[in-house]
């Protein structure tokens, strides 16, 4: 029987769920291929050391520091990075200095897999039932009204595809991006290291791909729809 629930990562006293639940996009019959590199991908993660993780988010921020990205005030969304995740600290001060508002995911429904993006704030985080932090909050925004939104990976490849941890949270809130000939806003921005690279995945017709991706290498940007 495949597992339903990812494997644990530890951050210090925390140990943190990524969960796939029952009725996750990836219950198809690819999912067993998408769980061990998701598995393989965790151990790669893993495997770096604090001070290379350190030196990854520094690098990365720095990257991001050089765009146009962070320009004229514009909402953006981060994520709080649990686990061996590239921290987001580093970028959300960035940001924040650049006097751009910073948003954070937040679960409305697990059921259903929906979340809102809530103005990050004073108000302390909360964890919720998967162990991961998330705003305090009341000011939430349209998605369609963020700049840009730098999003966990746990995977990419050349094409730009990204692997998540497979409760597809951040495809359905950004479903509306598939059905654009144009207007590409939110600019989808992955955050990894450049060891969770793949040769190829395969994607799934759920799957909104990114734009960008930034590791501790430099940005790449995708060409999407050729």
């Amino acid at each position: 029987m495949v597992p339903l629930v990812a494997p644990v990562e530890s951050n210090g006293p925390h140990r943190h769920l990524r969960v796939a639940p029952l009725n996750s996009p990836d219950n198809d019959i690819a999912a067993g291929e998408r769980l061990e590199l998701r598995r393989t991908l965790r151990r790669r993660r893993a495997d770096l050391s604090a001070q290379q993780r350190a030196t990854a988010a520094r690098a990365i921020t720095s990257h991001v520091a050089a765009t146009r990205w962070l320009q004229g005030a514009r909402p953006i969304a981060l994520y709080l990075s649990v686990g061996s995740e590239v921290d987001t600290g580093p970028l959300s001060e960035l940001a924040q200095r650049r006097r751009c508002p910073v948003y954070l995911p937040r679960i409305t429904d697990y059921r259903t897999h929906r979340m809102q993006f809530v103005l990050l704030s004073a108000a302390q985080n909360e964890r919720n039932r998967h162990g991961i932090p998330e705003p305090g909050g009341r000011r939430s925004i349209c998605p369609g009204a963020l700049s840009v939104v730098f999003l966990p990976v746990l995977g990419f490849d050349a094409r730009g595809t990204r692997l998540g941890s497979g409760a597809g949270y951040y495809d359905r809130v950004f479903s509306f991006r598939r059905h654009r000939l144009s207007w590409h806003r939110p600019l989808l921005v992955g955050v990894s290291y450049r060891c969770q690279e793949l040769p190829c995945i395969e994607p799934q017709r759920h799957d909104v791909p990114l734009d960008a991706l930034v590791t501790e290498d430099g940005v790449r940007y995708f060409r999407q729809g050729g």
